[in-house]
């Protein structure tokens, strides 16, 4: 029988080990226990394990411990419904998607997604019936190198949904190059063209997940910003030049004085411009969108763009600089809360450090970081869920318990993820 046993923290495995793992969570313990223990078996901890996760929200001590020892959930349910043949009706149920608006203003209030995609089909699916709701509109770009299996698969899924659709344009959207750019404007070209009267439209690749409901995220857009666009970004400081085909520099919040951006490229900006840089996700308005597309101001700027490193970095923020651009915001500076983002330098201001791992100065949420990210005022945050499955996953059932909490009208039973426990797991005798 698999045992459990941990250093100084004083607890006997039980004779199942998953009520000693849940016996282990509920029991307070003195600072020593917060020691790594010295042997953990593997164990299995359920593919929805409620317990585990609910003493990870509440930032438990030991519970990111065990969870490191406990086999990370699947996504084998996700992928049999997916390429299992069965009628749409059947798999959108047993995937859990809700299919009606749950309140008047989120039915009112309808919102479009831009969706890069390239790898990792289940981690796109926990995203979409996230963020999925009959009113709303996506268009999902598939990058043009993803396995063919990948782009069958996507296709078939899309059509299952009357407002779920495949880029018309694909292309190889290199992350930080001018082609992801480009593939979120085909998107935004097909979205313009859609039946369905959205208001703003987000952007998102295939490992984030929102960290707010539907319906928040629309009153954060409704009472905040109230018909403006959501850009976050600043001029540029003077002292970091980069030039054309090299990286930017990370903008950081904490500055606040800027002269002579233009200088900054080798190239000078058409029409006289001043660049901005910020963050390359955003919230902007239908009408935004097709200023930007018909404009030869921001026609200009995207075929400038295109000798830039990281223009979407500079090429959104700029725009909505300009006075006559619908929904410019002008003096907005980095408000705006779409993505969650813990850096290093900001230790101690801002958060208490980062439990999963830093890449490139950015944390990669590990199974501590739980607590402070839904309590994060932002939007959405990316994962690595080939890394941390497991916090996708423990994510993934809080925000729908929440969704399901804000209803306005009668869930349906399908709605909701199956209810497991660690003891729902034992064999039974």
């Amino acid at each position: 029988m698999s045992q459990l046993r941990t250093t100084k923290a004083g607890l006997v495995a039980c004779g199942v080990i998953c009520a000693s793992i849940f016996l282990y969570l509920q029991k307070p313990g003195p600072e020593e226990a917060e020691e790594e223990p010295t042997h953990l078996a593997v164990v299995e901890c359920g593919f929805y394990p409620d317990e585990l996760c609910s003493a990870l929200f509440e930032g438990k001590k030991a519970a990111p411990q065990i969870a490191q020892f406990c086999k990370h959930p699947h996504n084998s349910e996700i992928l049999a419904h997916l390429h299992t043949p069965r009628n749409c009706s059947r798999m959108t149920r047993g995937l859990h998607f809700i299919t009606r608006p749950l309140s008047a203003e989120e039915g009112n209030f309808p919102l479009a997604y831009v969706i890069s995609v390239h790898k990792e089909l289940a981690m796109f699916v926990r995203l979409l019936r996230a963020i999925y709701a009959p009113q709303n509109v996506y268009c999902v770009h598939i990058d043009e190198t993803a396995p063919k299996t990948i782009k069958g698969a996507m296709q078939t899924f899309a059509n299952c949904f009357e407002n779920v659709f495949i880029s018309s344009k694909t292309q190889e959207a290199v992350h930080d190059s001018p082609k992801r750019l480009q593939a979120e404007i085909n998107c935004m070209r097909d979205l313009v063209h859609s039946t369905l009267e959205w208001r703003y439209v987000m952007n998102l690749c295939g490992q984030e997940f929102p960290i707010k409901t539907n319906r928040e995220i629309i009153h954060y857009i409704r009472t905040k910003w109230k018909g403006k666009n959501i850009t976050p970004g600043v001029i540029p400081s003077p002292n970091t030049k980069p030039k054309t085909g090299q990286r930017p520099p990370e903008p950081s919040p904490k500055e606040n004085t800027y002269t002579s951006p233009n200088t900054r490229f080798k190239q000078k900006p058409p029409h006289n411009l001043t660049v901005y840089s910020g963050s390359s996700y955003y919230a902007l308005t239908r009408k935004f969108v097709g200023f930007i597309l018909t404009d030869p101001r921001a026609k200009d700027m995207l075929q400038w763009s295109k000798d830039i490193h990281s223009p979407e970095q500079h090429y959104w923020v700029t725009l909505n600089q300009l006075k006559d651009a619908p929904g410019a915001t002008m003096d907005a500076a980095w408000e705006g809360n779409i993505r969650a983002t813990k850096r290093r330098r900001e230790k101690g201001d801002d958060h208490k450090g980062c439990t999963g791992h830093d890449a490139q100065d950015t944390c990669v949420y590990g199974l501590g970081d739980l607590p402070w990210l839904i309590q994060s005022p932002a939007l959405f945050a990316t994962f690595e869920p080939s890394t941390e499955p497991l916090v996708v996953a423990c994510l993934e059932r809080w925000h729908r318990f929440k969704a399901l909490q804000q209803a306005e009208v009668p869930t349906e039973p399908h709605w909701q993820f199956p209810q497991e426990s660690h003891f729902d797991r034992q064999p039974h005798h």
